[in-house]
């Protein structure tokens, strides 16, 4: 049975002083690392770059600004499940918008999205037309941000995302989007929901786990496998050491903000098409913001160890999230993604749209938010 919900509350963020006062006594106190020399991201994250962006933190950015920047946007929290979860609600100027659950992934947050809710919710001011707006519901992963510190399986959190979206919020459908865990939670939420996920829009669609017979793979299929074994031995530590000793890198990342900073950045370079300079694809104080996040609620720690936990359920109960998706699916796949073929794509999901974008990065809505948005607009509101 169910376990009963609370109601929904308004949530405002209000960090306490003394958070932001030891940061920046942290800060200040770094011991840095010796680096080799003309290092650039060749041993990891781009010593240059981390000491550039840890003076800005240190003397330009303002947490408080930003502070009352997400505040703007309506926030909430609500037990579900005995799981207290964090999400911001803004409903389409029309009042007729289509509810869409957008989802998040690692090393980003509920923040990867702040740019495109006004595109979406009020888009006759960003040159769409003023019918196709939706009310948009921008959740913390559990583990993640403002919601509780509980890492969770992603067919865990689709089934706490399945209430929020029915149950709190009153919608007999709906549709999901995401990228990363977001994509790999907007296909659990299809498979266990079909009734109620009318379809879903993802930037990544799974990859393969060593149980494939690729001998039966197109040749499309077999250079991405080939590609992704490669991808593994050069850029994949970070996912096997998250999935099996989390804890061990937690208590590094939880003490030092610089340390935490370096983990994070790396992946942002990485996935984004390895720019040469990244101050190209993000400003310094979207970067931060986002660090912030995971330093201000102490959930670097669970976050990682969400990877653990979609491990464990993978090889024990296995995963929805991991079944072909029926429901219709629209795929884009940006820059700094793994380049996966419409075949592979059409093995993991139901492909009705299938869009490779020349502009962006992993973190599309970040990057890219007009085109990402316009991709959200163009599917649901062309199919459906």
């Amino acid at each position: 049975m169910n376990q009963k919900m609370t109601q929904m509350t308004p949530f405002t963020i209000a960090i306490p002083q003394e958070v932001l006062n030891d940061l920046s006594i942290r800060l200040k106190q770094t011991r840095w690392t010796d680096e080799p020399e003309n290092a650039g991201w060749n041993y990891g994250t781009n010593p240059a770059y981390l000491r550039e962006l840890v003076d800005h933190w240190q003397n330009n950015y303002d947490w408080r600004t930003q502070e009352t920047y997400l505040n703007k946007f309506p926030q909430f929290k609500i037990a579900i499940d005995g799981t207290m979860v964090h999400f911001i609600y803004v409903k389409g100027k029309s009042n007729d918008g289509k509810p869409l659950i957008l989802t998040h992934g690692w090393p980003d947050s509920f923040y990867r999205f702040h740019k495109i809710i006004p595109m979406l919710t009020d888009p006759e001011n960003y040159g769409g037309n003023a019918a196709e707006d939706f009310d948009l519901v921008i959740p913390s992963i559990p583990g993640f941000g403002f919601s509780d510190r509980v890492p969770q399986s992603s067919d865990q959190t689709a089934r706490l995302w399945a209430r929020l979206m029915t149950e709190v919020l009153g919608y007999r459908t709906f549709f999901a989007a995401g990228g990363d865990m977001g994509a790999t939670i907007s296909k659990s939420l299809a498979n266990q929901y079909p009734s109620q996920v009318s379809a879903i829009h993802i930037t990544d669609v799974g990859y393969p786990n060593g149980r494939e017979d690729w001998l039966t793979m197109s040749a499309p299929e077999q250079e991405f496998g080939s590609f992704i074994q490669q991808w593994f031995f050069t850029e994949g530590a970070f996912n096997l050491l998250q999935t099996t000793k989390p804890q061990t890198l937690g208590y590094g990342l939880n003490d030092s903000p610089v340390g935490l900073a370096s983990w994070i950045i790396e992946k942002f370079h990485a996935w984004s098409g390895k720019p040469e300079n990244l101050d190209d694809q993000y400003t310094k104080d979207d970067l931060i913001t986002n660090i912030m996040i995971y330093w201000i609620t102490e959930t670097i720690n669970t976050s990682i160890r969400t990877y653990a936990e979609e491990g464990k359920a993978a090889w024990t109960t296995g995963l929805q999230s991991e079944m072909r998706v029926e429901a219709p699916t629209g795929v884009a796949l940006f820059p700094g993604e793994a380049p996966f073929p419409i075949e592979w794509a059409n093995r993991k999901v139901n492909v009705q749209r299938f869009n490779i974008i020349e502009k962006g990065s992993h973190f599309a809505a970040l990057t890219v938010p007009d085109l990402y948005a316009k991709e959200l607009r163009d599917f649901f509101y062309g199919k459906f």
